[in-house]
This record gives structure tokens, sequence and C-alpha cells, in this order.
């Protein structure tokens, strides 16, 4: 039973079909993303302290929202309605100046905050004071 259940541990805190995976963060702790490829291929963002610039939910979300960033390879940034996290505490700290890519994303880490695009020049940046979606 404890094998079974160390199992099934291990694929609930892997990401679902994902082909490669990048767990990172910024300096401050207060953005932390997620990067994938593979089927379902994206990059998210969540972060922890922010004046929200989204606040309406839309009524199909019974999660989280306002505060879960995301783009899929081929589209434009959009907010996350999310019952989970991205945090991962073995996450490389992205520096400010830095940047991560894997397939078609990149995420650059600035003082001023988070910016990720997928090629087509689609995504979002992330400040605590403000968020946009492109």
């Amino acid at each position: 039973m404890m094998i079974r259940l160390s199992f099934a541990l291990c694929l609930l805190a892997a990401p679902a079909f994902a082909d490669d995976y990048i767990a990172f963060h910024s300096p401050s702790g207060n953005i932390q993303c997620g990067m994938s490829t593979g089927d379902y291929a994206q990059v998210r963002c969540d972060m922890s302290e922010l004046t929200q610039t989204y606040r309406k939910a839309p009524p199909d979300c019974e999660f989280d929202w306002g505060s879960s960033f995301a783009v899929d390879a081929g589209g434009p940034g959009y907010l996350a309605c999310v019952s989970d996290a991205v945090a991962d505490p073995g996450g490389v700290e992205l520096g400010y100046g830095k940047s991560i890519s894997l397939g078609p994303f990149t995420c650059t880490s600035e003082k001023s905050g988070m910016e990720c695009t997928n090629l087509g020049g689609h995504g979002f940046k992330l400040s605590k004071a403000k968020q946009s979606l492109f």
C-alpha cells in the first residue's frame, strides 16, 4: 500500500503529459512559474501578492482566479482558473535580467516584473502593481 501511495504522489507532483518541465521563480519569490512542452505545452505563472488588474471572474470559474496567468504555444496570454499551484520549492531562481526558454516559450525576469511569451509574441507581463495580457 505504501509503495502505491508513494507512486501516486509522484505522479500527482509531475505535470500531466509533459515532455519537459522547468519550475522557476522571481528573486522575490512573489512570482512562481512552470514551463512545459508536449501535448499541453504552456507557461503558467502564479502570483502570491498583487494588486489585481483583473477582478471579475467568469461565471464558469469555480476555483481561484485573477492571480494565475498562462500562455499556450499558439495563442494569446490568458488568466487561468486554477485549483492548484505551480510553486515548486525545487524550482530555480530566475535572476533579474535573466531569461529562461523551453520549446516555444521564453520568460524574462526584470526588477519591474516577469514577462513570458510564445514564439508568436503573445503572453503576459506581471508585476505586483499591474498585470497585462497580450
